[in-house]
């Protein structure tokens, strides 16, 4: 497929992707977008950035200005994410008669409810919301015939589990899937066994290799000269900046700390209120502050072209998330840096972020780690020297207090009594002695 007109699509859709300047297919949507049009399921994987949202957007849109009373359901596993899908399919329907509604926790649920009293045929949200309303019986799934999981292995990480297998208990059994995920572990692969019909395996790329157009800096750094650094780094660089941290209190505290040093900054994280966060990732959009400050919320689903730099002050738990992180930039086929700071805590994550990218991977800090072994073994040698082996006599001697030998020796419980009881008398004895002193004092 070299381009969107050698497709049958339907002339409103056609007209939409002219509009926004769709004209070359990205290569998970040559692969996947005439397979879905075939009715068929997908089993997809592709990098970061690829347009995945448009591999099942497009099948997705055309379906609907086909048929007249099927419906549609995109889960995503954050609000972000399931917000910019609904903007990318608003953008696809165009002129189409086709209504929409935007299901996520944070949101109004009166306005949602609002929503949904329109019988919407394409529904977009989360889980966790989208459960919400099948217990309210406002959202019924009778006619859903075409779903959509993006990110799935991000929900299922989520703990999004049951919520999925609620979800596609009630969606009839004739329906199109199209399963896109960042990786395939083997959770995936047995939803996509349990719920897929003869899936078609598609793969753009290799999904734990970084764009090309990522410039990767590393920078070996201490605990305590991070923020220094992260300032000497601002400095050096132009264009806008994404900052991940560990907690959302790190981004507070991120913000706090670069707003006194006269930064323009803002933070995101899953605290915040809904309309809090679009307010934050419209104004970082639109060029109203510089830097954003992020937990790994803004690592999936932030889609935004103006991000020049990422930067990972703080490197993530998972060496998958590392991938998503440094994708935030350099998106659309544009250039962009991704900078990491290692400190002497952040060996073993640096060491599995690499092992993913790289399977032939070397640690490097295998040798000091020797060496450090071998001071070690030298410095208990010195404390043992001359035969007086400490911690094996504390230990032998906590074992004998213990427990008793063979020779009828009482247990410790035992000694411990005798010990006690024969304190208490002394105890009271002195006592009885003080008293009888304090009483003669007062006479």
């Amino acid at each position: 497929m070299e381009n969107f007109l050698s497709l049958r699509l339907e002339a409103t859709l056609v007209e939409s992707l002219a509009k926004i300047n769709f004209k070359t297919p990205t290569p998970i949507q040559a692969k996947a977008i005439p397979v879905a049009l075939e009715g068929k399921d997908i089993l997809g994987t592709a990098q970061t950035g690829t347009g995945k949202t448009g591999a099942f957007g497009i099948p997705l849109v055309n379906y609907l200005l086909k048929t007249k009373k099927d419906t549609a359901l995109v889960m995503t596993p954050t609000r972000e994410l399931a917000s910019q899908v609904m903007q990318a399919m608003n953008n696809l329907i165009g002129r189409g008669n086709v209504r929409t509604a935007l299901l996520i926790g944070g949101d109004s649920m009166q306005k949602q409810l609002r929503q949904m009293r329109r019988n919407p045929r394409l529904i977009v949200g989360t889980p966790g919301r989208i459960n919400d309303h099948l217990k309210r019986h406002t959202l019924k799934l009778n006619n859903t015939t075409f779903l959509v999981l993006d990110e799935s292995d991000r929900m299922l990480d989520m703990g999004f589990t049951p919520q999925i297998n609620l979800v596609l208990d009630k969606v009839p059994r004739k329906h199109q899937t199209l399963l896109f995920s960042a990786t395939l572990p083997g959770n995936i692969l047995r939803l996509a066994e349990k719920y897929l019909n003869h899936p078609v395996r598609i793969s753009a790329g290799s999904t734990s290799t970084p764009i090309e157009k990522i410039k990767q800096e590393v920078l070996r750094v201490k605990d305590g000269d991070k923020y220094n650094q992260l300032i000497k780094e601002i400095y050096t660089r132009q264009g806008s900046i994404l900052i991940f941290v560990k907690t959302r209190r790190n981004a507070e505290k991120m913000v706090k700390r670069l707003k006194y040093d006269d930064h323009d900054a803002d933070a995101i994280h899953g605290n915040l209120r809904q309309n809090k966060r679009d307010r934050v990732i419209k104004a970082f959009r639109n060029n109203h502050f510089r830097i954003l400050v992020g937990t790994d919320v803004a690592s999936r689903g932030l889609d935004i072209p103006a991000i020049k730099h990422v930067i990972n002050f703080d490197l993530p738990q998972l060496p998958e998330d590392f991938i998503h992180r440094i994708g935030r930039t350099a998106r659309a086929g544009a250039d962009g840096s991704a900078l990491s700071f290692v400190g002497d805590q952040d060996r073993s994550k640096w060491n599995a972020i690499q092992r993913l990218i790289n399977p032939n991977f070397k640690e490097e800090y295998r040798g000091k780690e020797k060496s450090r072994r071998k001071n070690r073994g030298r410095f208990f040698d010195k404390k043992n020297r001359g035969g007086k082996n400490r911690f094996a006599d504390k230990k032998r001697n906590n074992q004998d207090r213990q427990h008793q030998n063979d020779d009828g020796k009482k247990h410790k419980s035992f000694r411990f009594k005798k010990n006690f009881n024969r304190n208490k008398k002394r105890f009271f004895s002195k006592k009885k002695r003080f008293s009888g002193r304090r009483q003669n004092f007062k006479d």
